[in-house]
């Protein structure tokens, strides 16, 4: 009889559990508050409790409460995947905001926004540089009369669009890249990733410019935003010192600015309201998970928690990375090691100190995107082979090495192997300019073409050896 699994919250982690789930042969059933999509989900119920079973310690079991309109419902599951992610809760940090209360406009969190017509005509102030705080800010300078956007800290802008028209992330998401960062000192690579944000615009220039530059921030992915900037459709300001009825103080800036509107794009907060505290206790941001997966101290692994990590990449393939693991886990194929392994490494994880290479994943529940999936990899026999791939399928492992680092890599082998990763990772780049190349042109050969390419192979070449010494 399959393993029946409760999955807790239907987002994309969610989405990806069922299905590793399924791979498996096991039996998911996915509790989802809200009435989006569809299947083997059970709408609009909200789950009140998941509680150990009183043979846990036998059986690992949990016993599940639910509650769909007004009726509650108990099942027994043999394991848990929590799927809600971090950005449960807004966090409106009002006591933060002196005079608010006697504020006559209208202010919300950023979570309830939804359409720009609110904004037409009225005095717009974002408080918080975040991408959802940029992202409601440019979408309101076409319509209001005048947008503020107030930031404490400010933040690298980047542009979706990289070097020579690539996306950023498939350049800047490569083995390669990784690679070359890790192994530079934490200081260099600050000054290096500081020169590149400005090359596009000059952060200080635009009042902008991250004030801790040492401690890695989630950059804001926006191309509009100078352009709002230099034309002043947005005016970007500094934190707020006071709230009155129809206006805002700045820090700094004694003169009164008029404001009809607030929009608190002030970040998330999480919790497991329906997990007791000695199951998994949240402290300062974070939990104690094993590879922010698993509770260290149970004695049966049948409970994890999924996309409960801020990667420097696509959280999507690194959920579905963690619920690959976790689903072997489950049936028993793969082993976690020692509580005493795993409590000392949750806890070294905690101290956040940093190596002194690389960027700084000193924040709770940062990590690096490319490392801590090959981990994952690692443990179910499914991270690409770089050296045996270079010897078998040169072509393949140099594009694995240099190009982007896309979720096809992490189906070439092992369980839930597919036989059209190789061509899909060969022509990826075809598919990404297939959408801009609506027009067929010809280009002019350059004479040092091939000069460059040779140059290009002998530095190819050169970084595989120093790379394999």
């Amino acid at each position: 009889m399959a393993k029946r699994v409760a999955i807790v919250g239907a987002g994309v982690s969610g989405l990806a559990s069922i299905k590793c789930c399924l791979e498996e042969g096991l039996e998911p059933t996915c509790f989802e508050r809200s009435d989006d999509l569809g299947g083997l989900w059970r709408f609009t119920t909200k789950v009140c409790s998941v509680t150990k079973c009183p043979d846990f310690t036998v059986t690992g079991q949990w016993e599940v409460v639910t509650q769909h309109e007004g009726k509650q419902e108990s099942a027994i599951f043999d394991a848990v995947m929590v799927c809600t992610g971090f950005l449960t809760d807004p966090y409106l940090p009002l006591d933060s905001f002196p005079g608010i209360n006697t504020f006559k406009g209208q202010y919300f969190h950023s979570r309830q926004y939804k359409y720009p017509n609110i904004f037409k005509d009225k005095r717009v102030l974002v408080v918080g540089m975040g991408n959802s705080g940029t992202d409601i800010a440019v979408e309101a300078s076409h319509l209001a009369e005048k947008v503020f956007l107030s930031t404490t800290g400010g933040a690298w802008v980047i542009s979706r669009v990289f070097d020579s028209g690539y996306p950023w992330d498939m350049v800047f998401t490569t083995r390669f890249q990784n690679m070359l960062r890790n192994s530079l000192p934490t200081p260099i690579v600050n000054w290096l990733l500081a020169r590149k944000m400005n090359s596009w615009f000059h952060h200080a220039n635009y009042g902008v410019v991250p004030e801790d530059r040492t401690q890695l921030r989630e950059p804001v992915l926006n191309d509009e935003l100078p352009g709002c900037i230099i034309t002043g459709k947005v005016l970007i300001k500094p934190s707020i010192k006071e709230v009155k009825e129809n206006s805002v103080i700045f820090n700094n800036t004694p003169k009164e600015e008029p404001i009809d509107i607030i929009v608190f794009a002030t970040g998330y907060t999480f919790a497991f309201p329906f997990l007791d505290e000695s199951v998994v206790k949240v402290e300062n941001g974070q939990a104690s998970l094993y590879k922010y997966i698993f509770p260290a101290h149970l004695p049966k692994p049948t409970l994890a928690v999924i996309g409960l990590i801020k990667p420097l990449g696509s959280i999507i393939p690194t959920g579905e990375t963690q619920a690959r693991w976790v689903v072997r886990v489950l049936k028993g194929i793969n082993k976690l090691p020692p509580q005493s392994v795993m409590i000392e490494e949750v806890n070294a994880r905690k101290e956040n100190k940093p190596s002194g290479f690389g960027l700084c994943y000193c924040k709770a529940l940062q990590e690096d995107y490319i490392t801590y999936i090959d981990e994952l990899l690692t443990y179910i026999n499914a991270k690409p082979n770089l050296l045996s791939m270079l010897l078998t399928d040169p072509r393949l492992g140099l594009t694995i090495f240099f190009g982007p680092s896309t979720p096809y890599q992490f189906r070439l082998t092992g369980p839930g192997k597919w036989e059209g990763a190789r061509n899909a990772i060969l022509t990826q780049w075809d598919r990404t300019f297939k959408v801009t190349k609506t027009r067929s042109v010809q280009e002019s050969p350059s004479p040092f073409a091939s000069l460059l390419k040779l140059l290009s192979l002998l530095a190819l070449l050169m970084a595989i050896f120093l790379i394999f010494l």
